[in-house]
């Protein structure tokens, strides 16, 4: 078959789609012919939670559209890239001060702090005696 009529929607909301006023479940789209005629269909949905993720579904792929445009603004502004890459033949030396220290000597005994990126992981609570599974003790009665 040959088109008969499209909706095109290019923006939400707009004069293609429009939610009605008194509803949250029934719609009005806006069809056009390829000669310039236009029509008005309205469309309902039994189900609110129909209507809900229809509505739904046309800002988030809206809300992607200006995303992917802000996307692409932000690249154009940016300019050439830098390329950071290994030139062919090009090599790097590292020198790690104290790399030869063998596991079983540490040399300094002493615990060090927890630096920046380590976990400063704190022993668990002691024990404070048994509770049965049926006991219940209140707050600030001694353990016996």
């Amino acid at each position: 078959g040959e088109l008969f009529a499209q909706a095109p929607v290019e923006q939400f909301p707009g004069l293609a789609v429009e939610g009605v006023t008194d509803s949250s479940r029934y719609f009005v789209i806006r069809v056009e012919d390829g000669n310039g005629r236009r029509a008005f269909i309205g469309v309902g949905f039994a189900d609110r939670g129909d209507a809900f993720d229809f509505n739904v579904a046309l800002q988030d792929h809206f809300k992607w559209v200006r995303q992917q445009s802000e996307l692409a603004r932000q690249d154009s502004e940016q300019g050439p890239k830098l390329d950071l890459g290994f030139k062919e033949g090009q090599t790097i030396t590292l020198n790690i001060a104290n790399m030869k220290r063998k596991e079983g000597n540490s040399g300094n005994s002493r615990a060090r702090p927890a630096g920046p990126g380590a976990l400063g992981l704190i022993p668990p609570p002691p024990s404070q005696g048994k509770t049965g599974i049926g006991e219940r003790r209140l707050p600030g009665t001694p353990i016996t």
